[in-house]
């Protein structure tokens, strides 16, 4: 089969599918069944080798039954890098680059030194700040051991294993010392919500990562009274929130002693990660 055909075939089987931009998830498919490094090199005219056809069909079948392309392809892009994944991982969203933006600007002069990483899944939050700050630190913590075994494989990958520290626990274990800025992406998702999410999320994220309480907000409860222990004179706590849930978390912040909150919105207008500043008394 020509690679053209192939793609047109793809296309209209991903589309019965129900998935959303069907004609770009085949083309990204099948560079990556036939090894090509991006889909605009693809030859239209060139012929798929069996082994390659095998491949394709595979990796097709599994985004018919809406598993993610990078769930199939084992990667994604973050921040300009590229992360591994696992079962016990989330797929990162463009969203959470709004949470990097927002703690890049609360650091407009000195980086921070320190930086703790709450449910850090993937390592990917952790990651690109470190990659921003050359000469900072972190820790990541996350209760799946096999989240934080890819943590640990990213950050070697990427050549910063040794500014980067993942932990297995609980966020209580973080509390022995202080930090400059502590992150989160952590559930926030209304339990009674995750089942009717788009498959690709419902069936393939860790529910772990995405069932925030009855309300979603369980885990913001737990984070923010922590922040006291955790962040040094001046530190900075920055947390992805989501859709309308801003108002309650920001109260939630303010009370932990953290002032101003101020909040930045996605690419969607949304808004989408809360800062807030610990000035210890």
């Amino acid at each position: 089969m020509k690679v053209a055909d192939a793609i047109c075939d793809a296309t209209k089987r991903l589309r019965a599918a129900g998935v959303d931009a069907p004609r770009r998830d085949a083309r990204l498919l099948l560079a990556d069944a036939m090894g090509v490094a991006h889909p605009a090199l693809l030859d239209a005219g060139s012929h798929l080798s069996v082994t390659e056809s095998a491949r394709f069909v595979d990796k097709l079948v599994r985004r018919e039954a809406r598993e993610p392309v990078a769930r199939i392809r084992g990667s994604r892009e973050f921040w300009g890098m590229e992360f591994a994944l696992s079962d016990a991982t989330l797929d990162p969203r463009p969203d959470t680059e709004t949470l990097i933006e927002a703690a890049l600007a609360a650091f407009p002069d000195a980086p921070p030194q320190r930086i703790l990483d709450l449910g850090t899944g993937s390592g990917c939050i952790l990651c690109a700040l470190l990659r921003e700050w050359p000469t900072a630190t972190g820790v990541g913590i996350d209760l799946s051991e096999a989240a934080v075994a890819t943590a640990r494989q990213n950050a070697q990958h990427l050549g910063l294993a040794g500014r980067a520290e993942f932990v297995v626990g609980d966020w209580n274990d973080a509390v022995g010392a202080r930090y400059d800025l502590v992150v989160s992406n952590p559930p926030y998702v209304r339990s009674s919500d995750i089942d009717a999410l788009e498959p690709e999320v419902a069936t393939f994220d860790p529910r772990l990562a995405l069932d925030g309480g009855a309300d979603g907000l369980d885990a913001y409860r737990r984070i923010t009274p922590l922040l006291s222990r955790l962040l040094a004179h001046g530190g900075v706590a920055a947390v992805e929130v989501g859709l309308g849930q801003a108002e309650e978390v920001g109260r939630l912040l303010a009370r932990s002693g953290l002032d101003p909150v101020t909040v930045r919105t996605d690419l969607s207008g949304i808004p989408r990660a809360l800062v807030g500043r610990f000035d210890r008394a």
